[in-house]
Order: structure tokens, then C-alpha cells, then sequence
């Protein structure tokens, strides 16, 4: 009967213990005889156990939640480093969101300084929270991609090709083309004249007017500043066979040289955007895959290559753009994932890798090659859309971008009066990847071209500001050039 009674009234109980432990006074009004929580009576005793057993009990599990909340927050919000210094977003709180990011538009100039300062970790919480701050690959087929695409309202839009004309290019094949430049022209198809036919037939039934703006970037003419034109008067390619046509009469007449930033492409794509009004386009960018970052960038740094990349990526957020980077030849890749997954503080996450590689070297089959490279250059296409116009950028001018003039197609054998300056050396040699014939040359001629220079021992390692090679061991310490005796102003190491 009295513990009937006890559990009957329990929680009067574990109230009147509460009080006593907290101020040691009973409350006057109470229901029950004060007989009854007499310290001589066995009764009390067993009241007064459960009620401290309960408030214990409870307080651990109280304490234990707090833990777990604790531990989720700080999981949450502890930043993981990326190689290049800048934090790595928490991967949890991406999908749980429901809200997302409305862009403001100041005056937008980039920081002076390169160094990508890190947010505390409830700054990065909070920034990352986004509805779209990262748009995760959802689609097994190419039809669901398309039934996304139309159930968004996208039925067309506009392309914009970005070809990468940088040094790097003539040693990124070494496995992937041959130890052959990866803009070799021949009998065959290089790897970007292959994108372009596959990126042709994936993507051509997106483009409203089949008229593509086309545009180079990083050769002597326009290093790390600039891009040209593929025609003059920016007359735009109609359709993407006469991209690869206009590419093939490019090649033979282009110096490639550096350093490489995706910046100034992407800038142009955003006077593009904004001169047509805000309607949403899509950037395809071929590129070997490495934005320029010199041995000499300390840890924890950006390069100013990788900084103006990070800030034009960030400013295109604020447009209806797209950004899809398709990467040819032997990588590095780790930057371009990078860009594809962890960058801050973005309206939208408007950047898509592609490794063409990869693709191209697992599968055999042209059509299922073709629906593979498509599903994944379109995997994020529909979420992109969507975040367009709920962020409320589609249809409308910015008003905040500084617009672009692009550099007509180069004509070498007289200094480019549009050439600006850049950190790259200018007496850049021509273009040696240009073969009529495809045959390759021979294992002998390829293992003395791969070997240093000044050891003859190393293999090439190490790319210098002019374009010429040596080992890390030998060109870490060298001040000029051994092959055309120019001063060295940056080093990139080559995987």
C-alpha cells in the first residue's frame, strides 16, 4: 500500500526532494502529513532513496545528453584542412537544410593578400548551412538526369567553351597520351579534340541557338590575365563541329606557356551572363587540371593562381552560371576536387569535375562512353537550375561585374599589343606539339627527353617559368635557367 502510494504520487515527491537539496526548505502547502517524511520512519527512507536515485539517474542522463550535443557541435564545426590551407567543410551539414543564401552585391575586389584566412568553426557552421552550399551527385542514368532537367523547367540553354593553353599540357600525357603533348595534332584525335566531339554529341541538345562562345586561355598572348577569342569580333562557333575545326586550325599557331588560372575564363563567362540579361548558361572548361601553384607557395598559402580561381568561382555564384571542368590527360586532380566540393562562402555550389580520363580509360564502348561523360557533366545540372532561380538570379543583371573584353585569336611573329603583363616569362619558344605525323617517337628519343638536363640521372620532375625541365633535386636551387639562361621566377613540380 505505501509503495502503491509512494509510486502514485512520485512526482510530488521528487518535487519536495528537489527542494529540500536545493533550499533545504519544505514548502508550506503541502498535501501529505509531515509525519509521514519523519526521518524515523522506514518509509521515508525508501522516499528518499528513489527520489536521489531518480534525480541522479537523471542528471547523468542529462549530463550524457549534453555530451552527445557537445560532441555533434563540435564535430560539426572543427575545420579539416585541405593541402591548400583553406578549411574543408563539416560533411554533415550539407543535406539537412532547408534554407539557403540570398547574395548580396557590394563592391566586389578580391583580398590583397593570398593567404585564405579561416573562418572560426561556428563561422564555417553557419556559412556552410546553406540549402545549396553543396550539391551532391544523385543520378544513376542519363534519363533521370534529363527528367530532372525538365521537371526544373530547363529545356535549353547556352553553352561556353574554355580550352586550357598552358605549358603543362605537353607533359600531363606522359601516361595517358604516350609521353605526347596532350594538343598534339595528328592523323588522330588528341584528348581535347575527343572531349569536344564527346562533349558535341553529349551536350549539343541543350544549347538554345547551337551558337557557342569559344575562347583560349593561358598561351603566350594571354597567360594568367586574359583569354582570345576563337574568331575575331567574337564571332561565336555554330554548333561544336565547327569548335573542333576552329580548334585544329588554332593549335599549329599557339605558343603555350602560363601560368594557369581559371579565373579569367570564368570572368568571361560572367560578362556573357550578364550582357544577356541573366539567362542561365552552362561553362564547360577543358583543362589538364592544374591551376598554377609554385614549390615556392608556402604551406597554409594560396598561390595568386589558386586565389583568383577561388574568387571568381565565388562571384560566379551570384550569377545563373554553371561551371563544369573537364579534365584531360594524367592530373593532378586534387584541386579540381577541391573546387568541385569544398569552397565557402558560395551563393550555390556551381562547380562540377569531370575526370575525362577516367572515363575514357574504363570504357570501351562509344555509346555507353558517351551517356557515361554525359550523366556525369549533367549530374548537378538540375540542382544548379533550381538554385538559380530560388535564389532569385535567373532573368536578372547583377549589376556588380566587371565585364571582360576578350583578346583576338593570336598571330605570332609580332608582339600582341593586347598582351598584358604576367609573371610568366614572355619570350616563350613556339608551339612544339604540332606533328603532322601521328607515329610517336621512339622509347630511346622519349627516355633522354624525360631525364634532367644538368644530372642526366633524375627523371624531369620540375617545370620552370620559361617551360623547361629539370629534377626537383637540381632546379630547387638553380637562379637561372641551364637551357635558355632567363631568370627564374617560379617552379612547379610535375607529377
Amino acid at each position: 500500500m505505501v509503495i502503491c502510494f509512494y509510486l502514485k504520487h512520485l512526482n510530488t515527491l521528487i518535487e519536495l526532494e528537489y527542494n529540500k537539496r536545493t533550499t533545504f526548505l519544505y514548502p508550506s502547502p503541502l498535501s501529505f502529513p509531515n509525519s509521514w517524511f519523519n526521518p524515523q520512519r522506514r518509509g521515508s527512507i525508501g522516499v528518499s532513496l528513489i527520489c536521489r536515485l531518480y534525480l541522479v539517474m537523471g542528471s547523468k542522463i542529462s549530463k550524457g545528453c549534453s555530451r552527445r550535443r557537445s560532441r555533434t557541435s563540435r564535430s560539426g564545426g572543427t575545420d579539416s584542412w585541405s593541402p591548400y590551407g583553406y578549411p574543408t567543410p563539416p560533411q554533415s551539414a550539407y543535406p539537412q537544410q532547408n534554407y539557403y543564401y540570398t547574395p548580396h552585391h557590394p563592391s566586389y575586389a578580391p583580398s590583397p593578400s593570398y593567404n585564405y584566412v579561416p573562418q572560426t568553426p561556428g563561422c564555417v557552421h553557419r556559412t556552410m548551412e546553406r540549402k545549396y552550399s553543396r550539391i551532391d551527385d544523385n543520378y544513376q542514368t542519363l534519363d533521370q538526369v534529363t527528367a530532372a532537367l525538365a521537371q526544373a523547367g530547363l529545356e535549353s540553354s547556352n553553352l561556353i567553351v574554355g580550352i586550357d593553353f598552358t605549358k603543362s599540357n605537353e607533359w600531363t600525357g606522359a601516361t595517358s597520351f604516350n609521353h605526347r603533348s596532350l594538343h598534339h595534332i595528328g592523323h588522330g584525335q588528341n584528348p581535347y579534340e575527343q572531349a569536344i566531339s564527346i562533349i558535341g554529341q553529349s551536350l549539343s541538345a541543350f544549347d538554345e541557338d547551337n551558337l557557342i562562345p569559344c575562347y583560349g586561355f593561358g598561351d603566350a598572348s594571354t597567360h594568367d590575365q586574359d583569354v582570345f577569342s576563337f574568331y575575331p569580333e567574337e564571332i561565336f562557333c555554330e554548333g561544336f563541329e565547327e569548335v573542333l575545326a576552329r580548334y585544329r586550325e588554332i593549335v599549329p599557331q599557339l605558343r603555350l606557356a602560363g601560368p594557369t588560372s581559371l579565373a579569367p575564363i570564368i570572368e568571361m563567362a560572367m560578362t556573357i551572363v550578364e550582357q544577356s540579361g541573366g539567362q542561365y548558361h552552362i561553362l564547360l572548361i577543358i583543362a589538364d587540371g592544374q591551376v598554377t601553384r609554385s614549390v615556392d607557395t608556402q604551406p597554409g598559402l594560396l598561390s595568386p593562381q589558386e586565389q583568383n580561381t577561388i574568387d571568381a568561382i565565388v562571384k560566379a555564384s551570384e550569377l545563373p552560371l554553371s561551371i563544369v571542368l573537364v579534365g584531360v590527360g594524367d592530373g593532378p586532380w586534387d584541386m579540381m576536387r577541391e573546387f568541385d566540393d569544398n569552397i565557402p562562402a558560395r551563393a550555390f555550389d556551381n562547380f562540377q569535375f569531370v575526370n575525362f580520363t577516367e572515363i575514357t580509360s574504363n570504357i570501351m564502348n562509344p555509346s555507353r562512353k558517351q551517356a557515361e561523360f554525359a550523366l556525369s557533366a549533367l549530374m548537378e545540372i538540375p540542382f544548379q537550375y533550381k538554385a538559380t532561380i530560388e535564389l532569385g538570379l535567373l532573368g536578372r543583371r547583377n549589376g556588380d561585374i566587371t565585364e571582360r573584353v576578350p583578346l583576338p585569336p593570336p598571330i605570332y611573329g609580332t608582339p600582341n599589343p593586347y598582351s598584358r603583363a604576367s609573371s610568366f616569362q614572355q619570350n616563350v619558344s613556339p608551339y612544339s606539339g604540332y606533328h603532322t605525323s601521328a607515329t610517336a617517337p621512339s622509347l630511346s628519343s622519349l627516355d633522354n627527353h624525360q631525364v634532367c638536363p644538368i644530372c642526366l640521372v633524375n627523371p624531369k620532375d620540375m617545370a620552370i617559368g620559361c617551360g623547361h625541365q629539370t629534377c626537383c633535386d637540381c632546379g630547387e636551387h638553380l637562379q637561372l635557367c641551364p637551357i635558355c639562361r632567363t631568370t627564374i621566377q617560379m617552379r612547379i613540380r610535375l607529377y
